[in-house]
């Protein structure tokens, strides 16, 4: 047989096929065959509905920039973690702990030397052909494994205003609890502008970063694409080389980003709607009880609320975090012992469970909690909480199978 007629045959055969499955394709109906959107807000990466049109294509672009992967011949390193945003937070969550960073110092003393001249604080482990890739000096004392948090909701974070943060500060435990959550003030690069949230001459309040290192997300987006891809902007426009060495740079002018783009990230980041809840059953209720009874609200504090915005979709809103945002002493199993700031080795800012239950969705269905993603089972990442959570963990330890499964449950209606 000829190849033409090998062709007509086999289209021939396809044809016949389709046609005869017409009827049955009818009959089951289309709501079976063909998939249906999600509900509104039951993902991680949907806006706020209050976006105007002009803002909804600034989203759209931001998200797009968002998932772009950088080749050499578009800026990316010469060294670098990842190569798109999108790497490091698939469907806009947290990282997979196969992509967690590294940081590194050396500790002495309770004071630490990030070992710049050796490529500290953050470890690049990858590199364009003909550039060496970091490793771990031996200096290094103090090694802190990262696994990036989700990005969601953090437009409304930007906007809580300082003094309600500041409400739940008790540096020296003057009410005898046993927690001190305290702020973690920073200074904001002077690119930063003063009319930006977290922008501006003086100590500015951390709230971005596992650790609260940062004051604003337009930092927070800069030095990510600075440090984790090797992408230059005109907030960051040198390249991230090691000071010992003279390895060549890539094939991109700097700035490799132009702001706008860069500003549409940080646009996108910022309009992302943290997930609604799912459903609260009479066992979620419980749990929600158990959670407030046992003292896991004194530092997971379960709602603030946006102060006034330039933006009308974050200006005013309800905050259902669980966070105060503060950074506390979380005990020996949780320490990295790299003092990062004024945040000592031990010390992290309390996590926001929002979006906690979709935690496995864009993981392959495998959740992965803590600050370094080391386990999957929610239970035991409460059990490893210490220091000023001791209290809380010791009476979850205490609680009935019962009791211990609605709490888990509800965390995971977050």
């Amino acid at each position: 047989m000829s190849h033409k007629n090998m062709v007509r045959e086999f289209f021939s055969t396809r044809f016949v096929a389709i046609v005869l499955a017409l009827p049955i394709f009818f009959f089951i109906g289309c709501d079976t065959l063909l998939t249906e959107a999600p509900e509104p807000h039951t993902t991680l990466e949907e806006p706020f509905d209050e976006l105007t049109p002009t803002e909804l294509a600034a989203f759209a672009r931001g998200d797009e920039a968002f998932e772009e992967e950088f080749t050499a011949e578009t800026g990316l390193g010469p060294i670098f973690n990842n190569t798109a945003c999108g790497s490091c937070h698939p469907g806009d969550g947290r990282a997979h702990p196969s992509a967690a960073f590294k940081f590194f110092g050396h500790v002495q003393g309770g004071t630490i030397d990030l070992l710049t001249e050796l490529g500290g604080p953050q470890l690049q482990d990858r590199s364009l052909p003909g550039v060496p890739a970091e490793t771990l000096p031996p200096e290094a004392t103090a090694v802190s494994v990262r696994a990036a948090p989700p990005v969601f909701g953090v437009g409304l974070i930007e906007y809580i205003p300082v003094a309600d943060i500041l409400a739940n500060e008790d540096p020296n435990d003057a009410d005898g609890d046993g927690i001190s959550g305290r702020a973690h003030w920073v200074t904001a690069p002077d690119w930063v502008p003063a009319n930006v949230a977290g922008g501006g001459a003086g100590p500015q309040l951390g709230r971005f970063g596992l650790k609260a290192n940062t004051s604003s997300l337009l930092q927070q987006v800069a030095r990510a694409y600075h440090q984790d891809i090797g992408i230059t902007t005109d907030f960051i426009p040198v390249e991230n080389f090691r000071s010992n060495t003279s390895a060549p740079g890539d094939l991109v002018a700097d700035p490799e980003l132009p702001a706008g783009t860069m500003l549409d990230v940080v646009f996108y980041i910022r309009m992302l709607a943290p997930p609604k809840r799912s459903e609260i059953t009479a066992e979620v209720q419980q749990g929600e009880t158990i959670f407030s009874q046992i003292g896991c609200v004194s530092c997971h504090v379960p709602k603030f609320n946006t102060g006034p915005s330039p933006f009308k979709a974050l200006a005013f809103r309800e905050v259902a975090l669980y966070s105060d945002l503060l950074l506390h002493d979380m005990g020996p199993a949780l320490a990295d012992e790299f003092i990062d700031g004024d945040a000592a080795g031990s010390e992290w800012k309390t996590k926001p469970l929002w979006g906690l239950g979709r935690t496995p969705d864009a993981l392959g269905g495998v959740p992965y909690y803590l600050h370094d993603a080391r386990t999957s089972d929610l239970n035991a990442a409460i059990m490893l909480h210490g220091g000023e959570a001791q209290k809380s963990r010791d009476n979850f330890a205490a609680l009935s199978p019962e009791q211990r499964q609605a709490l888990l449950a509800f965390l995971n209606s977050l």
